[in-house]
């Protein structure tokens, strides 16, 4: 796969990410490197995390077959786990966050939150 064509759709993959989602989730999620590669024979974004439930890596691979992207969790001793796929743009914040940040009980992550506030704020 051309090597410029992967930057391009990984740095498209990134502005999409970055533009849509809320800068707080973003920045819950620890991320340290962003790699423009080729996974699974897609062209993908990946990213190195430390959410408070997934700390490897997240990636981001276009299907081009039907023009959406599917979301892997790499890394650890585990082998890669797809956790979406048929994913639109517009969808990748809210999925990655629960998957490595959030989870799915809201009322949980609300009171972890609170929990880390107090923590770094006091009462």
């Amino acid at each position: 796969m051309d090597e410029q064509y992967v930057l391009c759709v990984a740095n498209e993959i990134r502005d999409q990410l970055v533009g849509l989602t809320p800068t707080n989730w973003l920045l819950s999620w620890g991320i340290e490197e962003l790699t423009a590669t080729v996974f699974k024979g897609m062209p993908s974004l990946k990213m190195k995390v430390k959410g408070r439930l997934w700390a490897h890596y997240v990636i981001i691979a276009l299907d081009e077959g039907v023009d959406y992207y599917e979301i892997w969790l790499v890394g650890g001793k585990e082998k890669p786990k797809r956790i979406a796929y048929d994913v639109e743009f517009t969808q990748l914040g809210e999925i990655i966050d629960r998957a490595i940040e959030s989870g799915r009980n809201k009322a949980e992550y609300e009171d972890f939150c609170e929990q880390e506030r107090i923590k770094l704020m006091g009462a």
